[in-house]
């Protein structure tokens, strides 16, 4: 007859002890072979063995500690494995060695990590530089609220919400900048009402006057600025000649002309630019016909030289006669009043004029000589000159 079976299981799986057999039946026993008194009660489990069937979901005993969860320190601590460990008591990743390990940083003197100082740190300068701005005298900025404009601050300490609740833009309202046309000394031609071509460069002074246009009305600002400048240049050039635009006063009426339309195609934009002035470097002819032009400039530079020489001949010719007509006609108010007189003082002073220089006298008084050889009786008084005299 079979032994009974144990009620803590059979078998040495599990832990279970044996059984002694019931009485008239042989049993085994680990140590001794006699066989056990068939009125003697079943003998006990040991303490330390699980009283009832194990449980088939949980791990076996011993294998692995119990978990835990994992404390703020351990998290953010430097060099902490995540995920190690795979099985019942494995973290999210599993594997014994996932994840890269971190230098650790040196604890406190209470122990605990420096992690969360540095944060918190960090966290307080963030706050400190995205809200506090310190503006130049020249500057101001543009604050937006989730990208909308909401106002504009000007110079000094200004406070915002935090980034990216809200940006600040700065800007430099008060410097001029210069914009040059064309960049790196290019040729720029444009007609002139002569139909004449002209190469022109010149600088454009402006700067900002209202930062909220500035900012948000124009795509490109620089560019809208040459853009505006070249066709303001064309349509005021257009309206001089070619000598009056290389220089002189037409110069002077191209950049004010310019300027003026700047400031109105660029206040209709609503830019918030302020144009300063234009400035004109060069006015030249182009560079493929440069030569003759200043052949060509060189001869009506050699033909005004000649007009104006006679002109200031002919004034000197007119001068002189008027001078002539106002003596005449102080001669003549004296005659009216004694003509005889007047007409013998003119007599004597035209002969003395004509007669100054000529050596022959005619006279025609009585006794005397008719002729007198002036020239020789002059000759012979004249005394001859000396060796010496003749030497030097």
């Amino acid at each position: 007859m079979a032994g009974r079976k144990s009620p803590w299981g059979g078998g040495n799986d599990g832990g279970d002890e044996p059984v002694s057999a019931g009485p008239g039946q042989k049993g085994d026993t680990p140590d001794s072979g006699s066989e056990p008194d068939g009125d003697e009660p079943p003998t006990e489990p040991p303490a330390d063995k699980p009283k009832g069937p194990r449980n088939p979901w949980l791990p076996p005993s011993g294998i692995l500690p119990p978990r835990r969860s994992a404390g703020m320190e351990e998290i953010l601590r430097p060099g902490t494995k995540r995920g190690g460990g795979g099985g019942w008591g494995g973290g999210l990743g599993g594997g014994t060695g996932g994840g890269p390990t971190f230098p650790k940083l040196p604890e406190r003197a209470d122990g605990k990590s420096w992690a969360p100082l540095i944060i918190g740190g960090l966290l307080v300068a963030w706050l400190l530089f995205s809200t506090t701005h310190m503006l130049g005298p020249k500057e101001q900025g543009i604050v937006t609220t989730f990208g909308k404009y909401s106002r504009t601050i000007g110079s000094g300490l200004s406070l915002t919400a935090p980034w990216p609740i809200e940006n600040v833009r700065v800007a430099d309202v008060t410097s001029i900048k210069r914009e040059n046309i064309p960049e790196a000394d290019g040729e720029k031609l444009m007609l002139t009402s002569d139909q004449n071509l002209v190469d022109i460069s010149y600088i454009v002074r402006w700067n900002i006057k209202d930062l909220k246009l500035y900012t948000f009305q124009l795509d490109d600002p620089d560019d809208t600025v040459k853009e505006v400048a070249e066709a303001a240049m064309r349509a005021s050039v257009a309206e001089v000649p070619l000598k009056d635009a290389m220089g002189g006063s037409g110069r002077d009426f191209i950049q004010r002309s310019v300027s003026a339309r700047m400031q109105s195609i660029l206040d209709a934009y609503h830019s918030g630019i302020l144009i300063q002035g234009v400035d004109i470097k060069k006015a030249n002819p182009p560079a493929k016909v440069n030569d003759a032009f200043q052949k060509v400039s060189a001869a009506q530079q050699d033909a005004n030289k000649d007009i104006s020489n006679a002109q200031a001949w002919a004034q000197q010719v007119i001068a002189r006669a008027q001078g002539d007509a106002a003596e005449f006609d102080k001669v003549y108010a004296q005659y009216k009043l004694a003509p005889e007189v007047t007409k013998r003082r003119l007599y004597y002073e035209t002969m003395e004029r004509v007669l100054a220089n000529n050596e022959k006298v005619v006279t025609g008084s009585n006794g005397v000589q008719s002729y007198l050889p002036l020239s020789e009786v002059k000759r012979m008084t004249t005394p001859a000159p000396t060796p010496s005299q003749g030497g030097q």
